[in-house]
């Protein structure tokens, strides 16, 4: 497992953030008609509450996403709500910020090999 400095966590937070900030607003424009990018108070405090969830998690070091954290902080009305986003986002993002996408994808599938040898 690799171990990241702690100005590497820190960009990794932030990049975390950014990026769960545009997929919400990315949902709340095309499923709530916010425009200028603005949020409806729904998705206004989703996005806080992502950002919070980030600030706090003690496992930014090693993990690469929420998704493939073994610890779910997120209270389960709040998790079901960014599910939706995230399924409805994920697939747009490739349009909207098409790096990013990429370098998610593959991300996912690295954390994903590391922990199927973890747990072999």
């Amino acid at each position: 497992m690799t171990k990241v400095t702690g100005s590497s966590v820190m960009k990794k937070r932030e990049r975390e953030k950014r990026m769960v900030s545009e997929m919400i607003a990315l949902y709340c424009r095309r499923r709530h008609g916010t425009r200028g990018g603005a949020l409806c108070p729904e998705c206004a405090e989703l996005a806080k509450y992502a950002r919070s969830r980030s600030d706090r998690c003690p496992f930014m070091e090693t993990k690469t996403f929420c998704s493939n954290c073994r610890v779910h902080c997120y209270k389960p009305e709040m998790r079901e709500k960014i599910r939706e986003v995230m399924r409805f986002s994920g697939p747009r993002m490739i349009f909207h910020h098409p790096v990013a996408a990429v370098r998610h994808v593959m991300e996912t599938k690295a954390e994903k090999r590391r922990l199927s040898r973890e747990d072999a």
